[in-house]
């Protein structure tokens, strides 16, 4: 009895170690000797550059850009300016960011090390500290201890901070096609983020194999490294953009990324601000710069390239496990050739019972079925229960860590109920044979659609030792048969909640489905109890007690504040307004221009979704203001050989922030010019914005240059309309309007455009 007691004290601490190796648990203060990483004295910069939101267009966004090249040149770098127009056909953002430079000069002429983050905020809520304020004083401070060193290191390194990321990465866009550094750039690292806290994942981007780079991390030797191929096939799989997509795609430069995603509901929002960034995470994030800062800086960083991937995972103890995707096949037919071996081994001794073995299938599918339901339904069950959580959009709420432990501990709680009905005294050896095969087939699959998850055969192996030592011994050592475990624990366990937090509750499936799959390798331990249906009773407790502490924090509070919406729409062409929201839960706050009764919003004619398809939900007749309309002159009307060159000028005639332009399908452009950017066209196309999405043609981002001149042509026959729409995020602070202040226990919502007025004018040229 205490062998089995000690036995599911151990599961729990392997269970434990697994998430407590990934991230330090204490950071670096200030007395930090002067050559080593500080996050104290990097979270001195972090206070100073977020203080205010500091969105492209802003005024605290120069007075960043300004502390920052200080902040270089304190370091004895010299700085400069890249600043030049750029269109992201993807977003359809059009800006003229400021990137920020220095280079510090290496003893060989090779390929160049670069530093890469972004120092611009989202929209006017966010205080971007840690979306990127940490990558930015990560860098800094890396570089300052770095320095002090007093070395050469053989390779330039380049740092890049760059603008307009949030925009749609158009400072990267700049650097890699327009400067003359980015042809000497042999290797980038990105520092990100999408959340406030919790581990640092590395992801690769590379557009060829991964070996090379794989390798060279795992030299440089990072204390707490997270990492493993499963996350850099998935998202090589998903539309994700950062800064290295232009590196990769444009100039064909490798990059790693290093972004904690923890706190979703922290991204983009008001509360990614200097307090709640977790300094575990910040010095995470140093733990990494430093030793791949003195790897890379001297290593040959020509020899990157590679077109073949490799399988990687980290673990705890052993940091990083690789080896070639070569191996593969071969690990996964020796695996078969054992596994078959021993069943008949086992049958031939007796030890194995075919009646059992083909019962034990029984409770493996069953957890599987059940699990798999209530991780699909979960999420929509709850949405029903609480329509508030919808107004999250990141789709994991303020409470979605107790969801994970309570659907976590339900799904266990299936698997030891279920696995009891089939229990006998001494069939445990028959019990592992189904789950073993499970995961053969499961590794057998993912060798040939998804290569990266192939470490998964690992934990497989070790349960083929557990069979062995079952087939052997009647009463095997439980204590042994708990550390054969720990390979499956600790490798695994990570991953319940990594695509939950990272991807959203809707993903719960995932982390219901691994449980049962688990679950079904560690019956080599829980084969042994009788008691399960006790451990299923108790764990259905602990996952009820999870669930009725997730209601108690449903609700919103300051600590928890409600993300809503308001903008106001003035449509110059009928002098009509409006009210609208994003919001599908109505607030005081929102209703005080809504009402109680609002109407469903009309989207024929407007459409500003997020980039999760959110759309507008209900508005509200408004008093009409006087707002300044933009002012607008037609400068050049011309036809020559049928085509019609316009030149049209546009001046708002008010603090704006964006120009949103819209023309529908049967509007056609032959070129098009906007402030001297020629929008280039696609290849064998004769016109420009052909793939328009729902007839947006761009946004303009209003900076310096506060109106704007377009050069562009048309069929001559054409009669040409476009819509305008003017937007400034000055709702709350504009005269013209008497609006409250949010209480504390709301926030602007993130992803939509916010706390916004919005003059809608049509330009029609005949």
């Amino acid at each position: 009895m205490l062998k089995k007691a000690i036995a599911v004290v151990l599961i729990v601490l392997a269970i434990y170690w697994s998430f407590f190796a990934l991230m330090p648990s204490q950071i670096s203060d200030l007395n930090t000797e002067s050559t080593a990483f500080s996050s104290e004295r990097a979270l001195v910069h972090l206070k100073n550059i977020t203080k205010k939101p500091h969105y492209v267009g802003s005024e605290e966004h120069q007075v960043v850009k300004d502390y920052l090249v200080k902040a270089l040149n304190d370091l004895g770098l010299e700085t400069q300016i890249q600043e030049a127009y750029s269109q992201n056909k993807k977003w359809g953002s059009i800006v003229k960011p400021k990137n920020i430079l220095a280079r510090i000069k290496g003893s060989e002429n090779s390929k160049a090390l670069m530093l890469l983050t972004h120092y611009d905020s989202k929209s006017h809520a966010s205080y971007g500290a840690s979306d990127a304020g940490s990558g930015v004083v990560t860098i800094l401070e890396g570089i300052r201890a770095f320095l002090s060193e007093g070395k050469t290191p053989k390779n330039d390194i380049i740092i890049l901070f760059s603008d307009a990321e949030e925009l749609g990465l158009n400072g990267a866009d700049i650097f890699v096609n327009q400067h003359p550094w980015a042809k000497d750039v042999g290797l980038v690292l990105n520092f990100e983020a999408r959340g406030s806290g919790g581990p640092s994942y590395m992801l690769i981007e590379t557009n060829g194999g991964n070996q090379n780079l794989i390798n060279g991390f795992k030299a440089a030797n990072p204390d707490y490294p997270v990492a493993n191929s499963l996350a850099y096939s998935i998202y090589k799989m998903l539309p994700n953009d950062t800064d290295l997509t232009y590196f990769r795609e444009d100039g064909d430069i490798d990059g790693l990324n290093f972004a904690f995603i923890d706190d979703h509901f922290d991204y983009h929002t008001a509360l990614d601000t200097y307090d709640r960034l977790d300094r575990n995470t910040l010095e995470h994030q140093g733990s990494y710069l430093m030793p791949l800062l003195n790897y890379f800086s001297d290593a040959d960083l020509s020899s990157l390239k590679s077109d073949k991937d490799a399988v990687y995972f980290n673990v705890p103890l052993f940091k990083m496990v690789t080896y070639p995707n070569s191996w593969i096949v071969p690990m996964l037919i020796l695996a078969w050739i054992i596994f078959l071996a021993l069943v008949f081994y086992g049958i031939q001794k007796r030890r194995l019972n075919s009646k059992h073995m083909a019962l034990a299938f029984l409770p493996g599918i069953g957890a599987l079925l059940i699990n798999g339901i209530i991780g699909y339904f979960g999420w929509k069950l709850l949405l029903v229960i609480y329509p508030q959580y919808a107004e999250i959009l990141h789709g994991f709420p303020y409470n979605g860590h107790l969801y994970i432990w309570a659907f976590a501990l339900l799904s266990t709680a299936v698997c030891m109920w279920l696995y009891n009905k089939v229990y006998k005294p001494e069939n445990t050896a028959s019990l592992a044979v189904p789950p073993l095969l499970l995961w053969l087939i499961i590794c057998t699959a993912l060798a040939f659609i998804l290569k990266g998850a192939s470490f998964f055969i690992i934990p497989v192996y070790f349960g083929l030792i557990s069979l062995f030592v079952l087939v052997r011994q009647k009463h095997p050592n439980i204590l042994l048969m708990t550390f054969l475990l720990f390979p499956l624990l600790m490798i695994m366990s990570p991953f319940l909640k990594m695509f939950p937090v990272g991807l959203g509750l809707k993903t719960i499936i995932a982390t219901t489905l691994l449980i049962s799959i688990m679950f079904a390798l560690c019956i080599s331990v829980f084969g042994f109890s009788r008691y399960k249906n006790r451990w299923a009773y108790l764990l259905l407790i602990a996952a009820v007690g999870f669930f009725i502490a997730a209601h108690t924090t449903s609700n919103f509070n300051e600590e928890r504040p409600k993300p809503n919406s308001l903008i106001y729409l003035y449509d110059a062409d009928n002098h009509t307004a409006q009210w609208a929201t994003y919001d599908i839960t109505l607030d005081d706050w929102t209703k005080a221009h809504l009402t109680d009764k609002p109407e469903p919003f009309d989207a024929s004619s407007i459409n500003f979704d997020s980039k999760y398809g959110t759309k507008l939900s209900y508005s509200k007749e408004a008093t009409v203001k006087p707002l300044k309309k933009p002012y607008v002159d037609i400068q050049k009307d011309t036809i020559i050989e049928n085509v019609k060159q316009l030149q049209v000028f546009i001046s708002p005639q008010r603090a704006v922030n964006t120009l949103e332009f819209y023309a529908d399908a049967s509007n056609i452009f032959l070129s098009f010019n906007i402030n001297g950017l020629e929008i280039a066209k696609g290849e064998d196309e004769t016109q420009v914005f052909k793939d328009r999405i729902k007839n947006r043609l761009f946004s303009y981002m209003v900076t310096e240059e506060k109106a704007i001149e377009l050069n562009f042509t048309v069929p001559a026959s054409q009669k040409t309309t476009f819509e305008i729409f003017e937007v400034s995020f000055d709702l709350l602070e504009n005269d013209l309007f008497n609006i409250a202040k949010r209480p504390k226990t709301m926030i602007p919502k993130p992803f939509v455009l916010n706390d916004a007025i919005i003059i809608k004018k049509t330009i029609t040229l005949e």
